[in-house]
């Protein structure tokens, strides 16, 4: 076969255009770290804003698994090693408290996501009085940083704030199943006891007994329910929860501590329709 001068040339171009080709790097795509949740609000002090998120974009009374990263006003670039810790407050007419919250820890698999949850007990019925304060540390250099927040009344009743026999006061949340299905459910609930306005530490060691009912469909129950007992490794309460249909149920729950005393809660009878301790579940 003859080449001519033209055709040498373009089988040239060819090999060196697929030989530039195949010794690119290949291009790393951009991960939105946030692209599963939805922003709640930022917080800004003017050096740094601090991005607050969820899966719902909302904070409820109750459970809330939040996560935040910080970014850094003048770069417009997120940090992924800090410290924080933070400190919910509800201002009420003449008194202040806070409410049971977690650490604030890095997410393992992000880079600038750090997360934690805090459950609110109570608000009010325009979701005004809590704020949320940052204190956190960059690079050995102390900030904070202080915003009111807006928080909303669950419609169910997922979070319990009673006085016991023992005569301290508990906080109860509901935390799974936050997506029900008909069967059994994993049964998860935070248990955690008010030593003063702004102390909540985690209980261990009682046991939460559990009777669901539906009360529109003759307060039936269900089979294959089991108590709620305490969980070393994430500090809360599981139990098994089954549901044999949609609709509206009352979870009747009983406290028991270590002595086998019942602190709070009573038997479902014909005469007693509904524990005084009590969670509610709707889907």
């Amino acid at each position: 076969m003859k080449l001519t001068y033209k055709t040498l040339s373009l089988m040239l171009s060819l090999i060196a255009f697929s030989c530039t080709v195949d010794n690119e790097d290949p291009i790393q795509p951009i991960i939105d770290e946030v692209a599963d949740l939805i922003k709640i609000q930022d917080i800004d002090n003017g050096i740094h804003t601090i991005e607050i998120y969820s899966e719902s974009g909302t904070l409820i009374t109750g459970y809330n698994n939040i996560s935040l990263r910080i970014k850094n006003n003048t770069t417009d670039s997120y940090y992924e090693n800090f410290v924080i810790t933070w400190n919910p407050m509800m201002q009420m007419t003449t008194m202040q408290h806070s409410c049971p919250k977690s650490l604030v820890t890095k997410n393992q698999n992000k880079n600038t996501i750090y997360e934690g949850f805090i459950i609110y007990q109570m608000t009010n019925s325009d979701g005004s009085g809590w704020s949320l304060t940052f204190d956190y540390t960059i690079d050995n250099v102390d900030y904070s940083v202080t915003s009111s927040i807006f928080v909303e009344q669950n419609i169910s009743q997922n979070v319990s704030s009673f006085m016991a026999n023992d005569g301290s006061r508990y906080i109860m949340a509901l935390i799974k199943p936050n997506e029900p299905i008909i069967g059994i459910n994993d049964m998860t609930v935070g248990l955690y006891k008010m030593e003063n306005m702004m102390s909540f530490p985690e209980v261990s060691g009682y046991s939460i007994l559990l009777d669901p009912r539906m009360p529109g469909m003759g307060n039936h129950s269900s089979s294959n329910n089991t108590d709620l007992y305490f969980n070393l490794v994430d500090n809360l309460y599981h139990g098994d929860l089954s549901l044999t249909m949609t609709g509206y149920w009352v979870l009747n729950l009983k406290l028991v501590n270590e002595l086998d005393e019942i602190l709070k809660g009573e038997d479902v009878t014909d005469e007693n329709s509904q524990s005084s301790l009590f969670l509610e579940l709707e889907f």
